[in-house]
């Protein structure tokens, strides 16, 4: 997901997709373990959107916008 949507949704909706978003990776991993999962882009791509989620809740601490 692009910052840009992220920014739009709330901070609840930013800590759900976190959570799923956890939850996906951790079924990769799993599939990664089992050598069921052909290919890591998936992985990286979770990781960085999660990262991103998580800088984009703290900018709308630090702004104010989220109690």
């Amino acid at each position: 997901m692009k910052a840009t949507d992220m920014r739009s949704m709330s901070v609840e909706g930013l800590r759900q997709y976190i959570l799923d978003g956890r939850q996906e990776l951790m079924n990769l991993r799993f599939q990664q373990a089992n050598l069921v999962l052909n290919g890591t882009s998936r992985m990286r791509e979770l990781k960085k959107d999660i990262a991103r989620a998580k800088t984009i809740i703290n900018e709308k601490k630090l702004s104010g916008e989220a109690a």
